[in-house]
């Protein structure tokens, strides 16, 4: 009996496939290829910025740079023109800040407390509000421009940091509604009535009991919308005014300046300086968001 456990103990479970199939190698290569097709770019791009012009035009895309420099960097910084103002990004990347910083916080701030009513309280209408709500996360954000101009101007809101903030939070609140709707769907609804029965109110019951379980979810929603605002062109161009350009529109300004030389370093250098942030999101966060999906954050 003894030897019988042993023997079943030693065998292995199954067989173990002794050379790698065919089917193993295409993911290997479509791996490498995808791989490849985004770093080659950033390579392009990092190589170039750190060479000066005579170098550029002798034509080399792939070749290092001789004599590295970080002298395009600082003018991407501090002097890049934009039309006839030469102060650098550095301005844009000041009016990003205060745009993305109070977008983040109300769109999730207002959507937690949206997708939790939802979830728990369920008020009279509220499947035609989350209806409404999801209709408009998939409504082309061009048929809104002109409605929410005539808006704004009416309010004083028009070409304003404040202005371009709304319309962000606005528009991220269906996509953060959906989020936290689904993930307070997976909690148990006995942790809530037990909460009820304990005399918790509506305002109890969120910031003592659901907002504590909430953080993968916050984590995936902060990501979210952190490049999505960060990386936004069209409504920092249209609402924030030109005093209040963001980072991305006056990156845009840069390249395509019609005068004087094309400076390819200096544009490969601002436009790397304008990713930065969305990059240290991804580098830095990129697990708690992995971790979010896979605790419900994102289920449908």
């Amino acid at each position: 009996m003894a030897s019988l456990t042993a023997n079943a103990q030693v065998e292995p479970s199954g067989p173990r496939p002794k050379r790698i199939g065919p089917g193993r190698y295409g993911v290997y290569a479509f791996l490498i290829i995808s791989a490849l097709f985004f770093l080659i770019p950033l390579y392009v791009m990092i190589v170039t910025s750190l060479k000066p012009m005579d170098e550029i035009r002798m034509g080399n895309l792939f070749a290092l740079p001789g004599s590295p420099s970080f002298d395009a960097w600082i003018k991407a910084w501090s002097q890049a023109c934009t039309g006839l103002n030469c102060e650098g990004i550095h301005v844009g990347m000041l009016n990003s800040i205060k745009i993305l910083i109070p977008s983040v916080i109300l769109s999730i701030a207002v959507g937690s407390v949206t997708g939790y009513a939802l979830s728990f309280w369920r008020p009279k209408g509220a499947n035609i509000l989350f209806a409404i709500l999801l209709l408009g996360a998939f409504i082309p954000y061009q048929v809104f421009l002109y409605p929410l101009v005539r808006i704004l101007s009416m309010v004083s809101l028009y070409n304003s940091i404040p202005g371009v903030v709304f319309v962000h939070t606005i528009f991220g609140l269906p996509l953060m509604t959906l989020l936290f709707r689904n993930f307070y769907a997976g909690i148990p609804i006995d942790l809530f009535k037990a909460a009820r029965v304990d005399g918790g109110g509506f305002w109890a019951i969120f910031l003592r009991l659901m907002l504590p379980l909430s953080t993968p979810i916050i984590v995936v929603a902060a990501i979210l919308q952190i490049t999505g605002i960060w990386n936004d062109f069209l409504f920092g161009l249209i609402f924030a005014g030109r005093e209040n350009f963001p980072m991305t529109v006056q990156l845009n300004n840069v390249v395509n300046s019609s005068f004087g030389e094309k400076e390819y370093n200096v544009n490969m250098a601002a436009t790397i300086l304008t990713a930065l942030v969305p990059l240290f999101v991804y580098f830095v966060s990129g697990r708690w968001f992995v971790r979010g999906i896979a605790s419900g954050a994102v289920k449908g």
